[in-house]
């Protein structure tokens, strides 16, 4: 008997981080759901992936519609197994510096829309029994070491990191949901003199989307080990 073949959906696979993402899954024989913000950047990147990758449109800028998108992908491309919400967006400014239209954007792109994923796509994994959900966060993000970032950035992943922990108990342990800070990474947000490739900070991001059946959820991981909330 064939074996199943698992579908994973990456956001933000077009670029950095989230294409080195979808090329590690790849690699592993899953088939890839390569997302980006228009159809043109989602395509072009599934055909560098290779392995059967398919390019789907899925700008995160309204919520509303990121569910209605879920839908029309699942309905094409079947059902998702693995879910990465790595696409985010960094917004300069500390403190009273940063702008409330700021607080709103990144709300709802680093935190509502990947909300909205996890809700569509992992009420039909619990129903079948198994997912796997990695919502990418970052130390910035982190009560633990201050919510040093840019203020909006900072707010928009703790509130990822909340999400990620909330849902860990609804999804039940068939459906592993975790976050991970993949550290200071070489790409376009990140900048050039960061100390990590996106190869290394994919390896946790895969390490979760992959986990097996006994492995963690609920959690927040930087190079595979537990770090505080």
């Amino acid at each position: 008997m064939r074996s199943h073949v698992r579908t994973a959906l990456v956001t933000g696979a077009n670029r950095g981080i989230g294409l080195a993402i979808a090329e590690g899954l790849a690699a592993q024989r899953i088939r890839v759901l390569a997302a980006a913000r228009s159809e043109e950047s989602a395509q072009e990147a599934a055909a560098g992936i290779g392995a059967g990758a398919i390019g789907v449109e899925l700008p995160l800028d309204d919520p509303l519609e990121v569910e209605r998108q879920a839908r029309r992908i699942t309905d094409a491309h079947g059902p998702v197994d693995i879910l990465v919400n790595n696409a985010g967006i960094l917004a300069d400014g500390r403190g009273l510096e940063a702008t409330t239209a700021d607080l709103i954007e990144s709300l709802m792109i680093n935190a509502a829309s990947p909300f909205a994923l996890i809700r569509m796509l992992g009420e039909a994994m619990k129903a079948r029994g198994w997912g796997r959900i990695v919502n990418l966060s970052s130390g910035w993000g982190s009560f633990d070491e201050g919510l040093r970032g840019p203020l909006a950035y900072s707010v928009s992943k703790a509130a990822l990191n909340a999400i990620t922990f909330a849902m860990s108990g609804d999804l039940g342990p068939q459906v592993k949901i975790n976050a991970a800070g993949p550290g200071w990474v070489r790409t376009r947000m990140g900048g050039q003199a960061a100390a990590r490739s996106p190869e290394e900070g994919a390896d946790t991001p895969i390490w979760l989307a992959t986990l097996p059946d006994d492995g963690p959820t609920g959690g927040f991981f930087r190079d595979r080990s537990p770090i505080p909330w």
